[in-house]
């Protein structure tokens, strides 16, 4: 490996060193299983790079610890350690608001983050509610392999995902995920309204055993 494609690779896995960043991570690390920390951590790289795609810049145009944070917290929802008495995407916002207040983030950049999580799942909405909500939702379609939609698939090079992947790797993470959102949708009815994705995912896991994400995905860019 030469100096040059070393140093790619080292800025491509590069997380923000800030004080906020490691305290996320303290946070997500222990309550999630290792396939969803993963990807969560892979949202953000893949987001960083639709960002450059869309020629968006740190500092400039979004606030990368606002930007780490939204994607390392997307699914804190599913954590079993929550109260689980809304759906996954709006009790992961709630945590994640409150955690990020308690660490002094404004009121305003906290609920630029809640937004961003309640709506990544929203396709056609998070679109239109700025570049943080924008983002985060790319960057965890990025990460399903085009299931979610394909609008930046191509951002990533086979050699960029292989090098992401080694580090953090898949570990069956369809599965998982899916798991952790049915699980958490089983236990309260008000987790799981019909028509919304965990409404649907325990319909489908109920009615036959798995769900159409998860097939689609056994066909997608990165498989499970």
């Amino acid at each position: 490996m030469t100096g040059a494609t070393h140093e790619a690779t080292t800025d491509l896995i590069a997380l923000p060193s800030t004080p906020l960043a490691e305290a996320v991570v303290e946070l997500i690390r222990p309550v999630e299983t290792p396939s969803v920390f993963n990807h969560s951590v892979r949202s953000y790289l893949f987001a960083r790079l639709v960002a450059g795609r869309l020629g968006l810049s740190p500092g400039r145009d979004y606030d990368d610890d606002l930007l780490f944070s939204a994607c390392a917290m997307h699914d804190l929802g599913v954590a079993p350690d929550g109260p689980h008495r809304q759906r996954f995407e709006i009790e992961g916002a709630d945590r994640a608001a409150e955690f990020l207040t308690g660490r002094g983030v404004s009121t305003s950049d906290a609920d630029q983050v809640w937004q961003a999580i309640a709506l990544h799942t929203s396709s056609g909405i998070a679109q239109r509610r700025g570049t943080l909500c924008v983002l985060v939702r790319e960057g965890v379609a990025l990460d399903f392999g085009g299931p979610m939609g394909a609008d930046h698939l191509d951002t990533i090079t086979d050699g960029q995902a292989e090098a992401v992947h080694a580090v953090y790797p898949r570990l069956e993470m369809i599965r998982s995920l899916t798991d952790a959102i049915v699980a958490q949708a089983a236990k309260n009815p008000e987790n799981a309204p019909r028509y919304t994705i965990p409404g649907e995912f325990l319909h489908e896991r109920q009615t036959y055993g798995r769900t159409r994400m998860e097939l689609a995905c056994d066909s997608s860019r990165w498989g499970n």
